[in-house]
């Protein structure tokens, strides 16, 4: 009698507990996934933000110095340095009194999206963000 008493004593999940908790734990990963995916594609663009605001300020400081922008990176004193995920430009009008840089994504970079993201900053400190990957 007493092995017939333990037989139904034992302790442990049915099988429909275990699939319940699995579909739980499904159901979660679903809704946080996407959400991390986008979060970490905006912690991303914090780069092309970050750089366009170093060069519009090392423009403002050589228009102080030449009375013009500069076209040239290196010029304007501005340089990356390691592995970056954007390619950057900058291009001036014809009298020199105003300018635009771009943060181009690199296609080995890809934020998760087919669109190439793309900054834009000008001289007055407007940043525009015309294609966006995180969206």
């Amino acid at each position: 009698m007493t092995k017939k008493m333990n037989f139904f004593n034992k302790k442990g999940f049915t099988l429909i507990e275990l699939m319940i908790v699995v579909a739980i734990i499904g159901i979660l990963a679903a809704i946080a996934i996407p959400n991390f995916m986008n979060y970490q594609c905006k912690a991303k663009q914090s780069e092309a933000k970050a750089n366009l605001g170093t060069i519009r300020t090392n423009q403002e400081a050589y228009r102080a110095e030449f009375d013009t922008y500069g076209t040239v990176m290196s010029a304007i004193g501005f340089s990356t340095t390691g592995s970056t995920r954007y390619s950057y430009a900058a291009t001036i009008d014809n009298s020199g009194t105003e300018f635009d840089a771009t943060a181009t994504e690199k296609a080995a970079a890809n934020l998760g999206s087919s669109i190439t993201d793309l900054w834009t900053i000008v001289e007055d400190g407007t940043l525009t963000n015309t294609q966006n990957a995180c969206s």
